[in-house]
């Protein structure tokens, strides 16, 4: 999830992975999955960095992770 800034300043979170492109118009237009569209002032570079930055984050959670087979 990342947190993004409508126009009107409110803040939101949006799940990334549910983008399916970004126009510049020159605002930065995120087009969902469902084709729903948001348009914030985050600009199209400033939007990859942070879905890189969440996945980045995910990932090195997951990669802490220790799995226990109790079966004996």
């Amino acid at each position: 999830m990342i947190r993004l800034t409508k126009l009107n300043n409110d803040q939101f979170v949006l799940n990334s992975n549910q983008i399916e492109c970004i126009e510049i118009i020159p605002e930065s237009k995120v087009i969902m999955a469902n084709k729903d569209f948001f348009i914030v002032k985050e600009s199209v570079d400033e939007i990859i960095e942070k879905i890189i930055a969440y996945n980045a984050k995910i990932h090195n959670y997951y990669k802490n992770i220790t799995v226990v087979d109790n079966k004996e």
